[in-house]
């Protein structure tokens, strides 16, 4: 059912998106906004079912294997959108976007955050796998499994060895390069996902664990949000 559920929320998203591009072409900041907050609705909203299926046996291969295979069509569906405020950042700074179109991105991918948060909970409260049975119980699920320095230096290096991936593979065939950057994906998320859930993405972040930022908003906005940009803002000054 969970399955069924991500596959349907993709169908749903790529057909939205095709109509997006259709009605909106001659809008293109009103476009290129919509657009942006349906791929990062996308992203979002699997991902926070994913994690329901963190816990299914074997461990962690099913987990890895899903991260992995739903990262590969995550890519090949959601081509020309960023769904992260991080790579937002380096078009802005290299001037390829301007300031307001980066802001209305940015804005996007925020309000996706909170859309697929809501809309999770509203499949969740009805029940129809086991996963979701007390899913909306759970306040704060804490993903930061360490200290607070030791998780702000793992989202940071994590960011930046994704970004840094991202600039690298520009050149790669599309058709390797999703695979490459899922790859990535999934042994950043092996490597530090007990420890910090491996997010670097801080609409993601917040679309995963709105209950922590209420909760702890200092610590989660410093390693959740301020060490990717951190970590994005060092690869482009370098």
């Amino acid at each position: 059912a969970s399955l069924l559920l991500m596959a349907g929320i993709m169908v749903t998203v790529g057909l939205c998106r095709r109509l997006t591009r259709r009605r909106l072409r001659s809008h293109q900041r009103l476009c290129a906004f919509v657009l942006e907050m349906f791929s990062t609705f996308q992203i979002c909203a699997c991902t926070n079912e994913l994690c329901l299926l963190g816990n299914v046996e074997p461990k962690p291969h099913t987990a890895l294997t899903l991260t992995y295979g739903f990262t590969v069509l995550h890519g090949l569906t959601l081509t020309g959108s960023t769904c992260n405020p991080c790579g937002t950042l380096q078009p802005m700074w290299g001037g390829g976007i301007s300031v307001k179109m980066g802001g209305l991105k940015i804005g996007a991918q925020f309000m996706a955050a909170v859309l697929a948060r809501m809309f999770m909970h509203f499949i969740w409260s009805l029940e129809m796998a086991e996963p979701h049975f007390g899913a909306l119980s759970q306040s704060c699920g804490n993903p930061m499994q360490t200290t607070e320095m030791q998780a702000f230096c793992i989202e940071l290096l994590f960011s930046v060895v994704f970004q840094l991936t991202i600039l690298r593979v520009e050149s790669v065939n599309p058709k390797y390069k999703v695979h490459l950057i899922a790859l990535l994906i999934t042994m950043l998320v092996y490597a530090g996902g007990n420890l910090t859930g491996a997010i670097f993405n801080p609409a993601l972040a917040f679309s995963l664990h709105a209950n922590c930022f209420y909760d702890k908003f200092l610590s989660y906005s410093l390693v959740y949000w301020i060490a990717p940009s951190l970590g994005k803002f060092l690869i482009l000054y370098v």
